[in-house]
């Protein structure tokens, strides 16, 4: 993230705007009736309808900006999916559109749904890995939670469409927090939510997949660990790593931190709790290999289905070129999608030098695992999607678009129809990353 206009990495961050002026919890029983209207007309609920006004009031107007922002990118993609369903059905001569949320329900979708309804290894025989689907891939965090919203929400789909709404609300006001940290500039943490929610893979966050709900624990992590809180760090990391690998990762970055920031003798006394996020993968190891005998379960399911094998960088961008530009070897969309993987892997090597360039050590850590981790398979696999992890990178351009007014408005213009496409793409069932 550039230096100007913004503050020091290591400075304190200015606390967070809140709204203390709140009604008591019990009015008053000689409160005058025009008190009571008056209290009424400005905003300040009482009774039973006091708790949500409260909350959104401690919010803080930043906050808030950003959050209506977020709804209104939701109803964009609700749109969008609606459109798609009439325009795209999967017969051109239909004349039914299908289930409503049926644009919602592609691909790994259907892996966190087997998992949540069924288990892992529904009537498999246990030492037989690869029998299945290998849906092992995939960490419990969201099918577990997925589950026990289904006990109040009857539909599986509507389920993960909330999960991720209300973790992509917690995920965009907390990337605007750690904006604020870095940028000065009063429209910091709003810009920065824009460019994730106007990003090419933006849709990814509004359906149920699990980009959403990581970045719902990473984020708040990152924060409470740039606060030095590094307790509530370590267990907000921990939670994300039962959602994705990338878990790990974060866990590294902030281990870094900690050992650049650090200082007095309460800090130090923290350190063991940063081990906690290596506990979810060890217990998730443990289970699979009771079921399978396989300690490697996991990488082994994600090698049979997605070809994560391990290959030198250099063999995985060839392979990945190939595909991406070979008529012979890839269909028209597959052969965009795979383009698309080439231009996020420059991309993350791009943010990469910018973060060592600044001395941003923590962060360049966890995104150089992540650019390995994705560029070592036998080609590129969903890197465009993991871009929507990598905070700095939405940070750092909306550091940019406040030196360059400009840019904002041209990113707006030559990514919005990119996001329109990708989300085009997923919602009609096509491959998108």
């Amino acid at each position: 993230m550039p230096p100007s206009p913004t503050r020091s990495p290591d400075a304190e961050p200015a606390p967070e705007p809140s709204d203390t002026s709140v009604t008591p919890a019990t009015d008053p029983p000689s409160e005058p009736a025009e008190q009571s209207a008056s209290r009424r007309a400005s905003g300040r609920a009482t009774g039973p309808h006091r708790w949500p006004m409260v909350w959104w009031q401690r919010l803080g107007a930043a906050d808030r900006e950003v959050l209506w922002l977020y709804l209104l990118t939701r109803i964009g993609v609700w749109t969008t999916a609606y459109c798609a369903r009439w325009a795209f059905p999967s017969d051109a001569r239909s004349h039914d559109a299908g289930p409503v949320l049926a644009p919602f329900q592609r691909w790994d979708w259907g892996f966190f749904l087997k998992v949540a309804r069924d288990g892992y290894f529904p009537a498999e025989p246990a030492g037989e890995a690869g029998a299945g689907d290998n849906r092992e891939a995939f960490f419990p965090g969201l099918p577990l939670l997925l589950r026990a919203v289904h006990w109040v929400v009857p539909s599986w789909g509507a389920s993960g469409l909330l999960i991720s709404f209300v973790a992509g609300a917690v995920a965009v006001v907390a990337l605007a927090r750690i904006a604020r940290t870095h940028l000065s500039h009063a429209d910091a943490g709003r810009r920065t939510a824009l460019f994730l929610l106007l990003s090419p893979c933006a849709i990814f966050l509004a359906v149920g997949y699990s980009e959403a709900l990581f970045l719902a624990f990473a984020l708040p992590a990152w924060l409470a660990a740039r606060r030095n809180r590094w307790a509530l760090a370590a267990v907000l990391t921990a939670l994300a790593t039962t959602v994705r690998i990338t878990g790990l990762f974060l866990a590294a970055a902030i281990v870094v931190q900690f050992f650049l920031t650090a200082r007095a003798r309460a800090s130090w006394r923290s350190l063991p709790w940063l081990a906690l996020p290596v506990l979810p993968v060890a217990l998730y190891t443990w289970y699979l290999h009771a079921r399978t005998g396989d300690w490697m379960a996991w990488q082994h399911a994600q090698e049979r289905g997605w070809r994560r094998d391990f290959h030198t960088p250099w063999d995985a961008w060839a392979h990945t070129w190939q595909a991406a530009f070979t008529p012979a070897h890839s269909t028209t969309g597959y052969s965009l999608m795979f383009q698309a993987e080439l231009v996020a892997m420059v991309v993350g090597v791009l943010l990469l030098g910018f973060l060592v360039l600044r001395r941003h050590w923590a962060e360049a850590t966890y995104v150089a695992l992540n650019l390995w981790a994705l560029g070592t398979s036998y080609w590129y696999m969903s890197i465009p999607r993991a871009t929507l992890l990598w905070w700095p990178l939405w940070v750092a351009l909306a550091a940019w678009s406040i030196r360059v007014p400009r840019f904002k408005t041209a990113y707006v213009c030559l990514v919005a129809p990119v996001t329109t496409i990708v989300a085009l793409t997923f919602l009609t069932g096509r491959w998108a990353g």
